[in-house]
């Protein structure tokens, strides 16, 4: 069974960081995209970063120089690093797989993980 598990999320004052994981079982991530979605409460979800199965990365604007992805092909896991988070980073954070490119349609999803910045 192919799968996407989603885990780190938690609540966490403003300014400060988490790391999220996503953990692929019944296929190799290899081959493949992984991208990081969020949706806010009330929002549309909306994409955080992607990073391709050559490792080229990218984010978007609200999240650059404060998040960091990076794959792990040996675990199997792709990471989501956030330092200097802000209320505005709250969400369900989702990762999701593509064949090869950010820019292909994602095929798998996991259940997502919740992130809250509050004090």
């Amino acid at each position: 069974q192919l799968q996407l598990v989603e885990s780190g999320g938690g609540l966490v004052q403003p300014g400060g960081s988490l790391r999220l994981s996503c953990a692929a079982s019944g296929f190799t991530l290899d081959y493949y995209a992984i991208g990081w979605f969020r949706q806010a409460p009330g929002k549309e979800r909306e994409g955080v970063a992607c990073i391709n199965s050559g490792g080229t990365t990218n984010y978007a604007d609200s999240v650059k120089g404060r998040f960091t992805i990076s794959r792990d092909n040996a675990k199997n896991t792709v990471y989501l690093q956030m330092n200097s988070l802000k209320p505005e980073d709250t969400g369900i954070y989702y990762c999701a797989a593509a064949l090869g490119s950010c820019s292909y349609e994602y095929e798998w999803w996991g259940q997502g993980t919740r992130v809250t910045v509050s004090s």
